[in-house]
């Protein structure tokens, strides 16, 4: 993890839009950055999603409606998000978020890559990691 550069761009605002579903990054150079909860999700940098090691990514599906229930700083240095699927263990740091931001067009490009060469749908529901989750849903 790198930590904090003089050249890390830190949001001057952070808003959360609950009905569009994106998180505002709004820089003090005029530039603001609206990032989709699902991507934001996605590309978690926890290790439930990263897995430890090249490889061992999980892919993350059904994420198209998730939003993000609170956010808490960290430090100086990252923002927690809870997603409204329970995941909270993702620290998102300054130059994470900033480059998320940056790049979405070619993460959502990563993204459906990886889904089409696993030949999951994007809106498949997650295997439960063990069956602990009992969540009835019917469709």
């Amino acid at each position: 993890m790198s930590g904090l550069t003089p050249d890390t761009p830190v949001p001057t605002g952070v808003v959360v839009h609950a009905k569009s579903r994106v998180l505002e990054l709004q820089y003090g150079d005029g530039n603001s950055y609206r990032v989709p909860f699902e991507l934001l999700r996605v590309f978690s940098p926890s290790a439930e999603v990263r897995g430890h090691g090249p490889g061992q990514e999980t892919l993350q599906t059904g994420k198209r409606d998730v939003s993000i229930v609170s956010i808490e700083g960290v430090g100086n240095y990252a923002l927690q998000p809870t997603f409204s699927d329970g995941h909270s263990t993702g620290l998102y740091s300054w130059d994470l978020l900033y480059d998320i931001a940056v790049r979405q067009d070619e993460l959502w490009r990563e993204y459906f890559d990886r889904l089409e060469a696993a030949g999951v749908d994007r809106d498949a529901p997650m295997a439960a990691a063990g069956a602990a989750h009992g969540h009835g849903h019917c469709h």
